[in-house]
């Protein structure tokens, strides 16, 4: 049994709360029984922040330290880069070989820019605004100044990224953080926090809670939160928006996709399927980018299947253990009931499924799905509009661009999307495409600097980069007259 520990104050604390079980999702074994944390117990969060932003060590602490300190803690994800895989293996089922490529090295990419991004701050001066003939006289100045107590709320599916988001940008700016995970994650985040102690951090800068929706609900109104940053389903972003209301906090919301990939007439679709399949089958589908949607020109659509479902069955599902595996478990049996509901529901509506559809009858135990290639369905379908968070794919042909885009654009989300094809025809075609990352061709590597969030239902604001950063500041407008000195 593994051990978990929420941080609070500087100090380990055990939840006084309801218990509850950490399943490994391959195997149905019981990791750990973790007591949950108390609204109490995240009110001591909350004030410990609080303290520690208002006068206390983390106030006083300045940029170049602040940076010093997050590329310490790099330094140490680093260093426990295959503890921590072990951890997500095991945790939420990432396979060995997606958790190498992304589960760690995207973290440490973006604590590396937040720390030097601190460092930036420590160069930058405040701006002096322009005198203009209405301000003769006066002397003015914008400052920016840290928001306060941060509250980040962090989805199981890519633990320690998200947290990256949260708890980088807080701590370069100078705002103090209470990092609530889900309860699905919380052995990998136990570990992080470990870290975050082990890097110096000052008490109360950083604190880490978990627990039943009831506490996330009470911190979200708490009115000792200056701003809550999430990431999760659309539905839960309503439900902080709801209360946040009353005290009007800042809030950034990374939600849910329906992603669509589109291939362009004259793609090579067979050379591409295995790619676009890949595009959803990541992490066993759990990923709000996930690319489940893929619009085909109708020509090109009998071919592009062949190949799509001769891919989806070489993938088929794996223990995530072995590094050979691509599609993992899903993260619970209720996740699993859930995508099997959709699928079910839309082949009684008259849909076809060309694969999958159905658990592997190689694994007895763990809650596997098989890659899942659904096509007879149309854009206003069920299975095309919700986002299912699992390795299902609708198929949809297109007769001409202009009704790709269409369909790329009819959905209530805009997170991301993808285009295949020549690369000027393809740029084209992605700046139509109402979404907050458009990759062609497949994109490249999320860097630090890349700011990620979406249009529509797809969230509010940005996590990441530049635009990510500004979201923990205020900014400040001083003034005083010239020649009228107190």
């Amino acid at each position: 049994m593994r051990p978990a520990r929420a941080y609070i104050d500087g100090r380990w604390v055990t939840g006084e709360g309801e218990p509850f079980e950490v399943i490994n999702p391959a195997t149905e074994e019981v990791l750990a029984v973790v007591p949950g944390l108390t609204t109490a117990q995240a009110d001591e969060a909350v004030a410990a922040a609080a303290r520690a932003f208002a006068g206390g060590p983390w106030s006083t602490v300045p940029a170049r330290e602040r940076s010093r300190l997050l590329h310490r803690l790099a330094d140490l994800i680093e260093r426990d880069t295959d503890k921590l895989i072990d951890l997500m293996v095991e945790e939420i089922g990432t396979p060995r070989a997606v958790a190498s490529f992304m589960q760690v090295p995207f973290p440490v990419r973006n604590f590396r820019w937040f720390a030097d991004a601190a460092a930036g701050l420590a160069a930058a001066p405040d701006q002096t605004l322009p005198t203009t003939a209405a301000g003769d006289g006066t002397a003015t100045l914008l400052t920016r100044e840290p928001i306060g107590v941060v509250l980040g709320l962090t989805a199981f599916n890519f633990p320690l990224n998200l947290a990256a988001w949260k708890i980088g940008g807080a701590l370069a700016a100078g705002c103090s953080i209470v990092l609530m995970c889900s309860p699905k994650s919380v052995l990998t985040t136990t570990a992080l926090a470990a870290l975050i102690e082990e890097a110096g951090f000052p008490p109360g800068a950083f604190n880490f809670v978990y627990g039943p929706p009831v506490v996330a609900e009470h911190l979200c109104a708490h009115p000792g939160i200056d701003f809550v940053t999430f990431t999760g389903s659309a539905e839960v972003g309503r439900r902080i928006v709801a209360l946040t209301a009353p005290t009007l906090k800042r809030v950034v919301l990374e939600l849910g996709g329906k992603s669509a990939d589109v291939l362009l007439p004259g793609s090579d679709v067979r050379s591409l399927a295995m790619r676009c399949v890949l595009g959803w089958t990541g992490n066993a589908g759990q990923g709000c980018s996930s690319l489940t949607r893929t619009l085909v020109h109708r020509p090109d659509y009998e071919s592009y299947l062949e190949a799509a479902v001769a891919a989806a069955e070489a993938l088929g599902c794996g223990d995530p253990r072995d590094a050979n595996t691509v599609v993992g478990p899903l993260i619970s049996a209720a996740q699993r009931s859930r995508v099997a509901g959709y699928v079910d529901r839309a082949v009684s509506a008259g849909a076809k499924v060309l694969t999958g559809g159905k658990p592997p009858q190689a694994f007895h135990r763990g809650y596997f799905y098989e890659p899942t290639v659904v096509v007879g369905v149309d854009n206003s379908a069920e299975i095309a509009r919700d986002e299912l968070f699992g390795p299902v794919s609708v198929v949809l042909p297109y007769d001409d661009v202009d009704e790709a885009v269409t369909l790329a654009n009819d959905t209530i989300y805009g997170l991301a999307a993808n285009v295949w094809g020549p690369t000027a025809a393809a740029v084209a075609v992605a700046g139509r495409i109402r979404a907050g990352t458009v990759t062609v061709n497949g994109g490249g590597p999320m860097l630090g600097d890349h700011p990620w969030g979406g249009y529509k239902q797809s969230g509010l604001g940005r996590e990441g980069g530049v635009l990510g950063f500004t979201e923990f500041f205020e900014t400040k407008h001083i003034l005083w007259p010239l020649d009228q000195p107190a």
